[in-house]
């Protein structure tokens, strides 16, 4: 569970276990959680609790009238109590239903309101911070403008040049990282390992631009909307903060650009653009048809345009395509093949799909409005796998439960 903790989630835990000690008490409890959220200072959390009006010297003063202090100070690991066990498996439940792919200090501020029952619940209640309160004032701080604080000198939202719009770039694309602070994307479960390799080849000097290959349905575009996730939630090293995934819709591009030149100038517009913002990455689903995009009657196609700006550095790119198309289009194509570092993206196992269901069920069950069982999700990841011999994990155990859900409401 605490690979998922955010850095200053993880900062709460260990500032409850100096709680704990400071107060000569032998268990981690949910009060010590409390008191590691308030102490943290920065986070979601702090930020709600003091807006209640409930400090860290209140807080304490309650708990020390509550419980007291211990006889004799504790040496070394301090173990939670099943209730403070409790509240973290709470805090995964509270963002999972967010469709958070990560647990931060607001969940485990949540997951101690919902478990109701603890010391800290009692300390809340006792300075009339009840748990309505306390989750509404969550959902407003997460719902704001944006949890990334402005920088000094840097023009609002929305404005000419801000982060926010982009003329060209919104007109041929979307932005992910956008998508991802207004939550509209699905949470990302079990891409770790794939989200790490991306962030690494990112953050290189040269050959920066990764590849994902797989199989359809594999979950080629879930990885590059985890990045998004993480970056909106600063959860990335420094090379990647305050950066923006825009998706290039080819698409888009070509449609329309019936005379030559049209779609070299459209594509070279995009291209100036990312240059003058240079918080920018582009990423490119199915990029094999990056080669003849456009070329026609005689035109140059996008690949040939693209690769003076991979070259120069001057383009950062993420692409996406299947085992296939990559050998026909891309390995013929040794001077764009060569501008990128290939990831493979395997089918998730069965198992695996059953934790990625787990992880997306919130949304179905609110979409549909029904109630997904752990038996249906594990039936949909078998059966899809036993039966569905033409597609992949997890898209096909993915359409399986919203067929399903679609089914149960009309009937």
């Amino acid at each position: 569970m605490f690979e998922r903790f955010t850095e200053r989630a993880r900062q709460v835990v260990v500032l409850a276990q100096e709680e704990a000690r400071d107060l000569k008490h032998n268990y981690i409890g949910t009060e010590h959680l409390l008191l590691g959220l308030l102490r943290e200072g920065d986070g979601v959390a702090a930020r709600v609790l003091s807006a209640l009006d409930v400090s860290l010297e209140d807080v304490r003063g309650t708990i020390m009238r509550i419980v007291g202090e211990g006889e004799h100070e504790s040496q070394g690991q301090i173990p939670f109590t099943p209730r403070a066990k409790k509240v973290l498996e709470l805090a995964l439940r509270e963002a999972l239903s967010l469709g958070h792919n990560y647990i931060g200090t607001e969940h485990i501020l949540l997951g101690l309101v919902r478990e109701s029952e603890g010391v800290a619940a009692r300390v809340l209640a006792d300075l009339e911070a009840d748990a309505d309160r306390i989750r509404q004032e969550v959902m407003r701080v997460l719902s704001g403008p944006s949890r990334r604080p402005a920088k000094a000198g840097a023009p609002a939202a929305g404005a000419a040049g801000g982060k926010k719009g982009s003329k060209v770039l919104d007109q041929f694309g979307r932005n992910l990282t956008q998508y991802a602070e207004d939550d509209k994307l699905d949470p990302v479960v079990g891409r770790q390992t794939e989200i790490e390799r991306v962030m690494q080849i990112l953050s290189r000097r040269t050959k920066n631009n990764p590849v994902l290959v797989g199989e359809p349905g594999v979950g080629k575009t879930a990885v590059v909307e985890g990045l998004a996730q993480l970056i909106s939630h600063h959860e990335v090293p420094e090379t990647l903060k305050d950066k923006q995934i825009y998706t290039l819709d080819l698409g888009a591009l070509v449609a329309g650009s019936k005379y030559r030149g049209e779609f070299e100038e459209r594509l070279k517009k995009v291209m100036k653009e990312i240059a003058e913002r240079g918080d920018i990455i582009l990423f490119i689903d199915e990029i094999h048809n990056l080669v003849g995009a456009g070329a026609a009657e005689g035109a140059i196609d996008a690949a040939s345009i693209l690769k003076p700006a991979l070259a120069r550095g001057e383009l950062q790119t993420i692409g996406a395509t299947t085992l296939d198309e990559y050998r026909k289009h891309l390995a013929k194509d040794a001077a764009l093949e060569r501008r990128f570092q290939q990831i493979l993206v395997k089918e998730p196992t069965v198992q695996e799909t059953i934790a990625i269901l787990k992880g997306l069920r919130d949304r179905y069950e609110a979409h549909h409005r029904v109630r997904i069982t752990d038996d249906a999700l594990e039936s949909a990841a078998i059966l899809a796998d036993r039966y569905i011999s033409d597609r992949f994990l997890p898209d096909k155990a993915i359409d399986l439960v919203d067929e399903a859900g679609s089914r149960k409401r009309i009937i």
